[in-house]
């Protein structure tokens, strides 16, 4: 049950992710033109690349814990995901590669 949930997390994340990148690479197009199917792979890739490396929000833990210290609150527990079942691996394997997989394909 928990692998269903994951893989419909990062469904869910995958489609919100290329409707995005659709989006900015729509306003891309307009603002500069140029062809929007190589602006869309470039969009993707560079999206991709971002959600691999941060999708875990570890960064964001990781800039908080000076605020934290100074205001004497313990660091936060890393089980607190807040309902999320992928990890930072899940994460970039299901939808941060794919997205960058794609986008590659799209460029080339």
């Amino acid at each position: 049950m928990t692998v269903l949930r994951g893989l419909r997390e990062a469904l869910v994340l995958f489609v919100i992710a290329v409707v995005a990148v659709a989006i900015a690479a729509g306003l891309w197009v307009a603002v500069s033109g140029g062809d929007y199917v190589h602006r869309f792979g470039i969009a993707l890739v560079v999206i991709g690349a971002l959600l691999g490396v941060t999708g875990d929000l570890t960064l964001s833990r990781v800039g908080m814990l000076g605020a934290r210290a100074a205001f004497g609150l313990a660091p936060e527990r890393e089980t607190a995901g807040g309902g999320r079942v992928l990890t930072g691996v899940g994460i970039f394997l299901f939808v941060g590669l794919p997205l960058v997989v794609a986008g590659i394909a799209l460029i080339s």
